[in-house]
């Protein structure tokens, strides 16, 4: 049988203004914004692992957290952790935890994810 799925091809995260959320992401994972978007809708160009993200711009936007389950986050892996929560935070970025060997953190929009090391 001929494989119908060939892979997940974008992971969207939904926010406030695609725009600012792009600028985040984009500054953290050292990627640029992609081009020619429309109105509403920001996307990363690949990283150099393959991940493809993008941001969708809704109404009444709810991050997750405060009360609400986390519904996804990512795992992004630095070499050094404290350089890496130095850029989250410059970036706009808020640590909420310090778990050892990661760190939670939640991105302008609320997003939450964690920087990992290998």
């Amino acid at each position: 049988m001929t494989a119908l799925v060939t892979g997940v091809a974008t992971t969207v995260l939904d926010c406030d203004d695609a725009d600012a959320l792009a600028a985040f992401w984009s500054g953290l994972l050292e990627v640029d914004v992609a081009s020619g978007e429309d109105d509403g809708w920001a996307s990363l160009e690949p990283t150099p692992s393959g991940l493809r993200l993008a941001f969708q711009q809704v109404t009444k936007h709810r991050a997750p957290g405060r009360g609400r389950p986390q519904q996804l986050h990512l795992d992004v892996e630095v070499t050094d952790l404290d350089a890496g929560q130095a850029r989250v935070l410059d970036l706009g970025g808020a640590l909420l935890r310090d778990d050892g060997g990661y760190r939670v953190f939640i991105d302008p929009a609320g997003h939450p994810f964690c920087l990992v090391t290998s």
